[in-house]
């Protein structure tokens, strides 16, 4: 019997282009998740480079892991300043409520 390595997924890998990191956020927004929007930010941030992130955003690198960790609460405006640095901003849509 061979034994088969399996690499663990890492989405980052697959978050190449500015489009398609724009598309996996919206996507996440949508399910409305604090968690999961921490972890999709992170995922992006790592795409990115985590190092690069850190620089532009003016938070160390431990600060940006810890902030962006599952059961984190980061303040809203280390968020911003992460999503700034990622390239992204914020922009709210009225949403139907009938």
């Amino acid at each position: 019997m061979t034994k088969t390595k399996v690499k663990n997924f890492e989405i980052a890998e697959y978050l190449s282009d500015e489009a398609t990191m724009i598309e996996y956020l919206n996507a996440v927004l949508e399910e409305g998740d604090q968690n999961l929007l921490l972890a999709a930010i992170g995922d992006i941030a790592k795409a990115k480079g985590m190092k690069h992130i850190a620089e532009v955003s003016g938070l160390g690198r431990e600060s940006l892991y810890k902030a962006l960790s599952p059961g984190a609460k980061p303040r809203f405006e280390t968020i911003l300043k992460v999503l700034k640095a990622i390239g992204t901003n914020i922009k709210l849509n009225q949403i139907s409520t009938a």
